[in-house]
């Protein structure tokens, strides 16, 4: 009796497993790839400001299986000064999307884990949450629209 319970417990854990890992994996998949950003809101202080980035502004995020990179820069070629990017590694799971950033200019952000939700439908990937970093005085909600580049 005791060994079936032993084995009933063993094969349910190991289809547990599997089935998460499975589960991670899919999600992981959907990610992969380059995204371009469409457009941005920014709430502070009960203010909010949405950036256009089909102008001058572009900006894309890229995913593999663990880590992100994003660059942003303005298609203007006087303006150098709007160049910005960063990366880290993230995790996905479910519409649970957490980046710890390692790289960027700003070495107040340098460190810092964010949390967001994320949700993808089809082309489209949409990810909202909060950006809190005392030592740089922010804290705002973020939503961010990003539109897959195809090959």
């Amino acid at each position: 009796m005791r060994l079936t319970i032993l084995l009933l417990l063993s094969t349910l854990t190991l289809i547990s497993c599997s089935e998460k890992s499975k589960s991670e994996k899919d999600l992981n998949a959907d990610i992969k790839g380059t995204w371009q950003l469409v457009s941005s809101t920014t709430t502070e202080n009960g203010l909010s400001k949405t950036v256009d980035y089909k102008g001058e502004l572009k900006m894309i995020k890229i995913f593999n299986a663990t880590h992100f990179a994003f660059m942003k820069h303005s298609i203007n070629q006087k303006d150098s000064t709007s160049f910005d990017a960063g990366g880290g590694s993230f995790k996905l799971i479910n519409d649970d999307y957490t980046e710890q950033l390692e790289y960027y200019k700003d070495k107040n952000w340098e460190g810092k884990t964010f949390n967001f939700k994320l949700t993808i439908n089809q082309d489209t990937l949409i990810q909202k949450g909060v950006e809190k970093v005392e030592k740089a005085g922010v804290d705002r909600v973020i939503t961010e629209k990003y539109i897959k580049v195809k090959n």
